[in-house]
């Protein structure tokens, strides 16, 4: 249990500039912004590599095509672009938890609110291409959810939790 005087102790200790070390529910923080990438990797070799390798980009962007449509290209290319620059804005994070700068909750902040919109619009964008598609599938509504509990628990504790003020402070 902690004590008041070893918390008084804590507060003294970042007020002379030495950050607290990662420990407490930021464990589990930091476990989210190292997958993050990971699954962002996976997720363009698996999905993005394939689409332009095997004449899928081919077959859904050529008139006359029977997959074709004009919203294809212009989807699929701001897709890549869009997950590549938050694949970046990941790593990084990363840079920043490790570090333990001051900025990281409002950049944590950001990307969370951000990926929750792009995932979103992203999930009505794919109906104009495909009308009959459910707009919020399974995966779609998987990926709304990790994003909103990023965003409702995680970005609050990062940027209230006086644990988090402690610790980010270069």
């Amino acid at each position: 249990m902690l004590t008041k005087e070893y918390r008084m102790d804590t507060i003294e200790e970042t007020k002379n500039g030495t950050p607290l070390e990662i420990g407490g529910w930021l464990v589990l923080v930091a476990l989210g912004i190292i997958i993050s990438p990971l699954r962002m990797i996976y997720f363009f070799i698996t999905t993005y590599f394939p689409i332009f390798s095997d004449g899928t980009w081919e077959a859904l962007t050529t008139v006359g095509s029977d997959f074709y449509s004009p919203f294809w290209a212009p989807l699929l290319v701001s897709e890549t672009v869009i997950n590549l620059l938050m694949l970046i804005a990941s790593f990084y994070l990363i840079f920043l938890f490790f570090s333990k700068q001051k900025s990281l909750p409002k950049w944590y902040f950001g990307l969370s609110v951000f990926t929750t919109v792009f995932i979103i619009l992203d999930a009505y964008a794919i109906t104009l291409v495909l009308p009959d598609m459910e707009v919020f599938d399974s995966e779609t509504t998987r990926e709304v959810a990790r994003t909103l509990f990023s965003l409702l628990i995680w970005s609050p504790y990062l940027l209230f939790s006086e644990r988090s003020k402690n610790t980010f402070i270069n």
